[in-house]
């Protein structure tokens, strides 16, 4: 079923956290491995499929190459907030990207700002600046949800680019093409080949690089972008529960108001344009 893609999918993708962590190395060495890997993959599939048939004509191979390098940044991030905060910081100062795409989508798709959403943005920035214990900023837990906040800019970012550039590009190649761009860029600031976080690299190419957006894309064609983003919810319920059940972690009262307040303003962004649709 289309919805049990995308739930399999978010399931895959809030195990992240707790690979990065578990990976033990910086975040340029993981993206680098585990994109390259994911390339090689990709690559081999599409072989199989054709590459006339995946690849878009040069003229918009700019689409996903911008998308390669928006990824970079979201997942560098994203990485960066994993390994200095707890997974919950990490995800829910993350989850702050549905409310910036309701803010920005006016400027690039059009659509309206209404009193909803500013009523949502005002209260998720109230989250964060729980989560981040007010305006006292310092240490590694206040470092890891700023990554976190800026992993969910580029990943508002990364949304709204795909609204506009998806019906021209295959699925395929929206994953393969940014791989390549990711692993060409980092490729001179890799120096080490550590063999202890093989498993990592693999597991993240093969697993929340291929398999993951693949089982996404596909249940995106059947279930509504309002259904679709109301599951993506999950993730970061997931992941504070798979940070708790590997790494031990057991999430503060700031974080659960903070991130309460966070996924509640993402609900009313969801409620807002279900509503403007009917």
């Amino acid at each position: 079923m289309p919805s049990a893609s995308i739930l399999l999918a978010i399931l895959l993708w809030s195990s992240l956290g707790v690979v990065v962590r578990l990976a033990g190395v910086t975040e340029v060495v993981i993206i680098f491995y585990s994109s390259l890997v994911a390339a090689v993959l990709q690559a081999v599939i599409i072989t199989a499929l054709g590459w006339r048939a995946v690849l878009p004509e040069k003229r918009i191979l700019k689409y996903p190459a911008l998308l390669g390098c928006v990824s970079l940044l979201n997942m560098y991030a994203f990485y960066a907030a994993f390994r200095r905060t707890t997974v919950a910081n990490s995800v829910l100062a993350h989850y702050i990207a549905p409310v910036l795409v309701a803010l920005l989508a006016p400027f690039v798709i059009g659509e309206k700002v209404t009193r909803t959403i500013m009523y949502a943005i005002l209260l998720s920035s109230a989250g964060l600046l729980v989560m981040l214990g007010g305006f006292t900023l310092g240490g590694d837990d206040a470092t890891g949800i700023i990554a976190g906040l800026v992993s969910g800019c580029a990943y508002a970012a990364l949304i709204l680019l795909a609204r506009v550039y998806a019906p021209q590009l295959h699925p395929l190649a929206m994953s393969f093409i940014p791989n390549v761009v990711i692993t060409v860029l980092l490729f001179p600031f890799v120096r080490e080949f550590p063999v202890h976080a093989l498993w990592s690299f693999a597991l993240m190419g093969v697993v929340h690089s291929t398999a993951a957006p693949l089982l996404y894309y596909w249940g995106m064609k059947f279930v509504t972008a309002n259904r679709t983003a109301v599951l993506g919810y999950l993730e970061p319920v997931m992941a504070v529960i798979f940070g708790m059940l590997v790494l031990e972690e057991r999430p503060g009262v700031r974080t659960l108001a903070g991130g309460s307040l966070i996924i509640l303003s993402g609900y009313m962004t969801l409620r807002n344009g279900r509503r403007a649709q009917t």
